[in-house]
């Protein structure tokens, strides 16, 4: 069975992006679900998905605008 709740590491290698941008620009702004648990930062695994699907939406409509 898959984790429920993954690091923000474990996520950052499962989307292909650095631990640094997952923290700076992800979690700091918001943009990618965490939860806190102790002391811990973790994620939801569905909240993986559900950036990446609000990216391709935010990326499409950019698409849509341009020449």
């Amino acid at each position: 069975m898959d984790e429920m709740l993954i690091s923000p590491e474990r996520a950052a290698h499962i989307l292909g992006l650095g631990r640094t941008f997952v923290y700076t620009e992800l979690l700091a702004k918001g943009r990618l679900e965490s939860l806190k648990v102790g002391r811990r930062r973790l994620i939801p695994r569905d909240a993986l998905d559900k950036f990446v699907a609000q990216e391709r939406e935010r990326q499409a409509a950019e698409n849509e605008g341009a020449p």
